[in-house]
C-alpha cells in the first residue's frame, strides 16, 4: 500500500508540474516552484510530516492566477497520503478549486468548488460545488455542553455533499439568495483506537446515517474593501433554512437559522486590523442528527478544541482577534505579507433559551500566523489553548 501511495504521489508531482506549466503557457505567464517541508499536530488528526511543492503561476502584472500544489505527508493515524490541490484565481473575484487526495488507511477526498460573486456584470452571484471524502478521524463525545472528555469517541463520516447558490445583488452592499445543498451521510468504523461511536452511542440521532435535502434564503450585507482578504468592513449574514431528512420517515422536517456579524477596525496605516464576530445558531425539530445539529470546535470557532467537540440544538459565539501585519517581502515572484493575530474565542451550545442555560461559557485564548497573496490567497496556522491541551488548525482562508 506504501508503494502505491508513493506511485500516486509522483502522479500528482507529475500532473501538478505539467498543469502549472501548461497554466503559464496559456497566460504567458511566470512558473514559481518551490518545495517546504510539512509538518502539523492536531488534536483530532494526529501529527503529519512531508513535503509540499507549490507552483505559483502568476500573469504579466504579476498577479497570481494559479497555485497548483501536490503533497506527500506521512500521518500518525492515517499513515501515508497523497493530495493535490489546484486554484484558479480571476478578476472579479471568480475562483475555482479542485482537491484530490488518497490515504493509505480510510480517507478519500475529491472536492471541486467554484465561485462567481460578480455574475453576468456583476448583477448576481454564483456559487456551486460537490464533494465526496471520507474523514477517519471524526469524533463525538454526546449532546451537551457538559460532555466529559472521558466520553470521547471516533467515527468516520463518510460524506457525499453538492449545493448551489444563486444570488442578487439589490446594491453595491446587499445581495438576497437562494440555494440548495444535499448531504448523505454513512457512520463507520474510525481510524483511531478510540472506542467506536456507533457502539457507544447506538441510539443517539443520525448514527444510522442521514440524507439532507436542505432549501435556504440568505440576507447578505457587506461594505468590506476584499472578499478573501479584507482589511476594512462590516458583515452581516442571516439565514433560514428548510430541511429535510429522507431517511426519516417519523419527522423528516427540521429548521435552522442563523445570524452571523462581522466587524473589522483598523488602525490609520492598516498595520493593525481588530476583527470582531457574533454568531448565533438555533436548530429547531425533532430527531435532528448529531451531525446536523449547532456545533463548536475546530479551525473557525472555539479554536483551542477539536471539530465539533460540543453540539447542542443551539449555539452563541464570540470571537475577538487581533491581526498584526509584520512584514512585506516578494517571494517567487509575487509579493506576500505575513501577520500574527493573537485573539480570544467564546462560545456555548444549549438546548433552551432559558437564562440558566447562557452561563458558563468556553474560552479559548490563543494566536495565530498567516501568510497573504493579495487579493486571493490566505494561508493560516492557528493555536487555541483549552482545558483540554489545546489544539492547532491549518488552512487557506482566514477563519472569519
Amino acid at each position: 500500500m506504501k508503494r502505491a501511495i508513493c506511485r500516486f504521489a509522483r502522479v500528482l508531482l507529475a500532473v501538478a508540474v505539467t498543469f502549472a506549466l501548461a497554466a503559464g503557457n496559456e497566460v504567458r505567464a511566470e512558473v514559481s516552484r518551490f518545495a517546504i517541508p510539512s509538518i502539523s499536530t492536531t488534536r483530532n488528526d494526529g501529527s503529519s510530516f512531508g513535503l509540499i511543492v507549490p507552483n505559483l503561476v502568476t500573469d504579466q502584472d504579476k498577479e497570481l492566477r494559479y497555485l497548483v500544489t501536490p503533497l506527500f505527508v506521512v500521518n500518525t493515524i492515517v499513515g501515508a497520503q497523497g493530495a493535490l490541490n489546484i486554484f484558479r484565481y480571476d478578476t472579479g473575484g471568480r475562483e475555482m478549486r479542485i482537491i484530490a487526495s488518497y490515504s493509505e488507511k480510510i480517507e478519500r477526498k475529491f472536492v471541486f468548488s467554484y465561485i462567481d460573486p460578480a455574475f453576468s456584470n456583476g448583477r448576481y452571484a454564483l456559487s456551486v460545488g460537490a464533494s465526496f471524502f471520507k474523514n477517519a478521524t471524526m469524533r463525538f463525545f454526546g449532546i451537551s455542553q457538559q460532555t466529559p472528555e472521558s466520553d470521547e469517541t471516533n467515527y468516520t463520516a463518510r460524506e457525499t455533499r453538492a449545493h448551489w447558490k444563486f444570488g442578487v445583488h439589490l446594491n453595491e452592499v446587499t445581495q438576497i439568495a437562494i440555494g440548495e445543498r444535499f448531504r448523505e451521510v454513512r457512520v463507520q468504523r474510525g481510524a483511531t483506537d478510540l472506542p467506536f461511536t456507533a457502539e457507544v452511542f447506538p441510539t443517539v440521532d443520525g448514527i444510522q446515517g442521514a440524507t439532507i435535502l436542505g432549501h435556504r434564503a440568505t440576507f447578505h450585507y457587506d461594505t468590506r474593501d476584499s472578499l478573501v482578504a479584507p482589511t476594512d468592513g462590516t458583515q452581516v449574514s442571516a439565514y433560514a433554512e428548510l430541511n429535510q431528512n429522507l431517511q426519516n420517515g417519523d419527522n423528516p422536517v427540521f429548521y435552522r437559522y442563523a445570524l452571523e456579524m462581522k466587524k473589522l477596525f483598523p488602525s490609520e496605516s492598516k498595520r493593525l486590523i481588530l476583527v470582531v464576530r457574533g454568531n448565533l445558531q438555533t436548530t429547531f425539530g425533532r430527531q435532528v442528527p448529531f451531525y446536523e445539529r449547532s456545533s463548536l470546535g475546530g479551525q473557525n470557532n472555539l479554536r483551542g478544541y477539536g471539530v465539533d467537540r460540543f453540539i447542542d440544538d443551539h449555539l452563541v459565539g464570540l470571537n475577538i482577534e487581533q491581526r498584526i501585519h509584520v512584514l512585506r517581502a516578494r517571494i517567487f515572484n509575487v509579493a506576500a505579507e505575513f501577520e500574527i493575530a493573537p485573539f480570544v474565542d467564546m462560545g456555548k451550545v444549549f438546548n433552551t433559551f432559558k437564562k440558566r442555560q447562557l452561563q458558563d461559557y468556553e474560552v479559548t485564548p490563543g494566536i495565530g500566523f498567516r501568510g497573504m497573496v493579495r487579493p486571493s490567497v490566505v494561508g493560516r496556522v492557528d493555536y487555541g489553548y483549552s482545558s483540554e491541551g489545546g489544539a492547532v488548525f491549518a488552512g487557506l482562508d482566514f477563519p472569519f
